[in-house]
């Protein structure tokens, strides 16, 4: 037809980007508040969120700073100086570890932290060692900064921790990084320090990076404690970027503030990147959380205390379904039970033969949402979040052991 190109149809979206998967945690927490805004009683244990307010001290330095015209204006692509300055603070105060302000970037949310990360570590190929279960956009972030995963199973006999002579097995020549987490998302493990130390000596002698996420360092519970791996291995320092942020520990997961520490030269090229893609983080926000991290730990104990009633509570209800083992969470605010005992059993005459099946089984059965292994890279396991409240959280897990009692 006259006017009309003869060239080949092109994709209208770039391969880059079409490859990538939606967050499962983020669908399965929409999920759930679309059923409940079509009236069902559904309750969520998708999404990791904390049920508190962000603590009052945190919010009214945020409506002072509304009201301060400097904070209307762009500010420093890395940070407000004097934020940079209170996480360095923070850092040596909660894990020991010492670092100037000039080795932090402050960014839109600990996820773009993660991103930023692997995109001033990775070039095409350069391989990173995940261990599974891992946070669902981890591997998202690798691929676009053009790494490549190269996952590394545990399960509940490992207490979900990686080993040494996993990690061996793991490392070939294009080994660039090495991602470790603890507390953990989702297992709720927690590496002892011994571990920590001894996987950190590891990385130093094969010469390979470590981009540790410490977002849940606060959360650990029992005789659980964390450990930040460039403290106890200091020759690590060189070769090792720290994300975190103020979501998790002072219930701030709205106000998208995270951090990146790390050696000088990756940090200029990190702060040269996010100078391009983002600008500064809102002013705001920014103020809001060197209030946060400033300020003394008292809600950040209480937050603690909760989660790690409800932590006992969802274990011992989990661990008495039939078919279902469960660890007793170590740290964050999930259980990571193994479901495989309810495939291929009649829940309400409906048949799950994956752990997918079973949460869209359980959420349309029982109006209860839960985040199904495949979207850690273990099949087989589930996600609940206990950052919801008490009452919430019982009634689920009754919900769905009356569903499997009476079917």
């Amino acid at each position: 037809m006259a006017g009309m190109s003869s060239s080949p149809q092109r994709n209208r979206t770039s391969a880059r980007l079409a490859a990538i998967a939606e967050s499962a945690t983020l669908a399965v927490d929409a999920k759930a508040k679309a059923l409940k805004a079509a009236g069902e009683n559904v309750i969520g244990f998708g999404a990791g969120e904390p049920d508190f307010p962000t603590p009052e001290h945190i919010v009214e330095a945020a409506v002072r700073a509304c009201r301060d015209p400097k904070f209307h204006r762009y500010t420093p692509a890395a940070g407000l100086p004097e934020l940079r300055e209170a996480i360095a603070a923070k850092t040596l105060r909660d894990s020991g570890f010492s670092c100037t302000a000039n080795q932090v970037l402050v960014t839109n949310g600990g996820k773009h932290a993660v991103f930023t990360a692997f995109a001033a570590l990775c070039d095409p190929g350069d391989e990173v060692i995940v261990p599974a279960p891992y946070w669902t956009t981890y591997p998202e972030a690798i691929v676009l900064a053009g790494g490549v995963p190269v996952i590394v199973d545990t399960d509940e006999e490992t207490g979900f921790r990686v080993t040494i002579e996993q990690l061996e097995k793991a490392l070939t020549p294009r080994t660039k990084v090495l991602l470790f987490v603890s507390p953990d998302n989702p297992s709720g493990a927690v590496y002892p320090p011994d571990e920590v130390k001894a996987i950190g000596e590891w990385a130093v002698k094969k010469g390979i990076w470590v981009i540790t996420d410490e977002i849940y360092e606060h959360l650990t519970y029992g005789p659980h404690t964390f450990a930040s791996m460039p403290t106890l291995v200091p020759d690590l320092a060189d070769q090792c970027l720290i994300v975190n942020g103020v979501a998790k520990t002072y219930a701030m997961t709205g106000w998208r503030v995270g951090w990146m520490i790390g050696p000088n030269d990756v940090m200029k090229a990190s702060i040269n990147f996010q100078s391009h893609a983002t600008s500064n983080v809102s002013n705001v926000a920014q103020v809001a959380a060197q209030a946060a991290v400033s300020g003394d730990l008292e809600a950040v104990k209480m937050m603690r205390s909760a989660f790690e009633r409800r932590g006992r509570t969802m274990h011992s209800m989990l661990s008495a379904i039939p078919g279902v083992t469960c660890i007793e969470p170590q740290g964050a605010f999930y259980c990571y039970p193994n479901v495989t005992g309810l495939l291929g059993k009649k829940l309400n005459g409906k048949v799950a033969n994956n752990s997918m099946e079973l949460a869209d089984i359980v959420l349309s059965e029982a109006k209860v949402a839960f985040v199904p292994g495949e979207a850690f890279g273990s099949p087989g396991y589930a996600r609940f979040s206990f950052a919801l409240g008490d009452a919430d959280l019982e009634e689920g897990i009754r919900r769905i052991a009356d569903l499997v009692a009476t079917s």
